[in-house]
C-alpha cells in the first residue's frame, strides 16, 4: 500500500516576512494558525486531514463530500438536501436514527450543513470515543441503506420542512426568486430545498445512483482535530474506511456560465405573506480577476460586518429607516453576487432605503477608505478568520472546506496575510469595476 503523505507545522515566521505598506501588528504571526497539520490520502481516495489539540479532552470529527445542489438536474432540485436527512436512515450495521442515539449516549454533539456544493457530516465527542465516531461514519460512507421506505420517508421530513420554514419565514420565497435573478443558470440559481414538485417525482434509483457517484471516498475529506494521538489516529482510520471501495470517476463540476445584461433589472413581487414592504438589491459580480477576492473580502466587511459596517450605520443606527438589514458577497465557486436586502415599515421608507443604499455605493466609488477604517475592517476580517479555527469543531470544518475547495492547507498564514495588504486604492478600483449599472438588479415585495 503506497501512501501519499505530509506532515508540517504552518511556518509563519517564514511567510509573514515584513512587508512595505504593513504595520507591525500586521507583521506579527497570529498564534490562531500555529497548529499542527497532518495530511495524507487513502489508496481509495479519501484525503484525510489531522490537527491534534489537547486544550479539552474533546475530538471532532467531520466528513465532508464534494457534493450540494450543483450536482443536481432539473426537475431533480432538493437531491442533496434529501440526503442530508437519509445519512440518518440507517446503514448496514445501524438502525434508522441510531447513529444520533450512539452520538447523543456519550455526551457527543452532532450535526449536518448542505452547502451549494459541499456537504458536511460532523460531531463532537470525548476523545476516548473517537473508534465509535468513525465506525458510525465509514458504516454510511459505504453502505447506506438506500430502500423506498427510507426515501419516502426522508422526503416526507424535507417536504414538512420547507412548509414550516414558508410558514415561519415569510420573505423565504422571495430570496430564492432573487438568486434565481442574479444567477439565471438551474445549475447555480435554484434553492438548496429543492421544489416539493420536484422532491415527489425523486425515485428511489435517483437516490441510490447520486449517493454512489458523490458519496464515495474519492469525493470527501475525513477531518479530524482535537485531543488526538496521530500515530493510533490512523491506525484507526486504516481500520474503517480503507476497506471501502473507491467509486467511479466524479464528474467534473458544472461549467460556470457567466450572465452579460439582462432586459429585466427591476422586478415587483406581491407578497401576501410579508407582514412589511421590503426590497432585494445586487450586483453580478463576473470576470473576477485572480487576487481580487481579497479586497472584496474586505469591501463586504466594510459594507455589511458589524454594527460598524457603513450600511448598519446609516440605515439602522443612524437615519432608522430599515427595521431589518442583512447581505453581503456571496460565493458560488466561480460566479458571485453582492446583496442587500431590507425590511421598512412603509413604502415610503423602503425607498429611502434604495436611495441611501445607492448614496453608499456612490461614496464606495469615488472617496478612498480612511486608514482608521480600513484597519477597523482588517480587526473584524481577522477576528472572524482566526475564529473559524478557534475551536476543534470550527477547524475541522475550516479545514474541510478549504481542501474541498481545492486550497493549499500549508498556504493559510499566506493567504490570510494578503487580506491584510488590501489598500484603499484596491477598495476604490473594486467598486468602479463591479458595481455597475449594468450588473444592478432589484427585487421588490409589496404586501397585499
Amino acid at each position: 500500500m503506497s501512501l501519499k503523505k505530509s506532515a508540517a507545522w504552518l511556518v509563519l515566521a517564514v511567510l509573514f516576512c515584513p512587508q512595505a505598506g504593513l504595520n507591525a501588528q500586521e507583521q506579527a504571526p497570529p498564534k490562531g494558525l500555529d497548529f499542527p497539520l497532518t495530511q495524507y490520502t487513502l489508496k481509495n481516495g479519501l484525503h484525510v486531514i489531522l490537527s491534534e489539540d489537547e486544550s479539552l479532552p474533546l475530538v471532532s470529527v467531520v466528513v465532508a463530500y464534494g457534493v450540494g445542489p450543483i450536482r443536481e438536474q432539473p426537475g431533480k432540485s432538493g437531491l442533496a438536501y434529501l440526503m442530508e436527512t437519509l445519512m440518518f436512515q440507517g446503514s448496514e450495521n445501524i438502525s434508522p436514527m441510531q447513529h444520533i442515539n450512539y452520538i447523543q449516549r456519550i455526551g457527543g454533539e452532532f450535526n449536518a450543513n448542505t452547502a451549494f456544493d459541499k456537504s458536511f457530516f460532523y460531531q463532537t465527542v470525548p476523545s476516548n470515543q473517537l473508534a465509535l465516531v468513525l465506525w458510525l461514519e465509514s458504516d454510511r460512507m459505504g453502505s447506506l441503506s438506500v430502500t423506498g421506505v427510507n426515501v419516502e420517508r426522508a422526503k416526507e421530513t424535507v417536504m414538512a420542512e420547507q412548509r414550516q420554514r414558508r410558514s415561519a419565514e415569510p420573505y423565504l420565497d422571495s430570496y430564492f426568486l432573487f438568486d434565481e435573478i442574479l444567477f439565471p443558470d438551474f445549475v447555480y440559481g435554484h434553492p438548496l430545498l429543492g421544489s416539493e414538485e420536484d422532491l415527489r417525482n425523486i425515485t428511489e434509483e435517483d437516490v441510490r445512483s447520486f449517493y454512489r457517484t458523490y458519496y464515495v471516498p474519492n469525493n470527501a475529506v475525513l477531518c479530524i482535530t482535537g485531543s488526538l494521538n496521530v500515530p493510533r489516529t490512523k491506525e484507526l482510520i486504516a481500520r474503517y474506511f480503507e476497506t471501502i471501495p473507491r467509486g467511479n470517476d466524479v464528474p467534473d463540476l458544472p461549467a460556470s456560465k457567466p450572465v452579460e445584461g439582462s432586459p429585466i433589472r427591476d422586478t415587483e413581487l406581491k407578497e401576501s405573506l410579508a407582514p412589511s414592504p421590503a426590497f432585494h438589491f445586487g450586483y453580478r459580480i463576473n470576470h473576477l480577476q485572480r487576487g481580487e477576492t481579497y479586497g472584496l473580502r474586505i469591501l463586504d466587511i466594510l459594507m455589511f460586518r458589524g454594527k460598524g459596517s457603513r450600511l448598519y450605520k446609516r440605515l439602522v443606527k443612524k437615519e432608522r429607516i430599515a427595521l431589518y438589514l442583512s447581505g453581503g458577497i456571496e460565493e458560488r465557486r466561480e460566479l458571485r453576487a453582492f446583496k442587500v436586502f431590507t425590511i421598512s415599515n412603509n413604502p415610503v421608507m423602503s425607498d429611502l432605503c434604495r436611495k441611501a443604499i445607492a448614496s453608499e455605493m456612490g461614496k464606495l466609488k469615488t472617496t478612498l477608505v480612511s486608514d482608521a477604517e480600513l484597519a477597523k475592517a482588517k480587526d473584524f476580517f481577522k477576528m472572524d478568520y482566526l475564529g473559524r479555527l478557534s475551536t476543534s469543531l470550527l477547524r475541522a470544518l475550516f479545514l474541510s472546506d478549504a481542501s474541498l475547495s481545492g486550497n493549499r492547507l500549508e498556504d493559510l498564514a499566506a493567504e490570510y496575510a494578503k487580506y491584510l495588504k488590501v489598500t484603499p486604492v484596491t477598495i476604490v478600483s473594486l467598486a468602479n469595476k463591479l458595481f455597475t449599472p449594468e450588473n444592478a438588479f432589484t427585487l421588490n415585495l409589496v404586501t397585499k
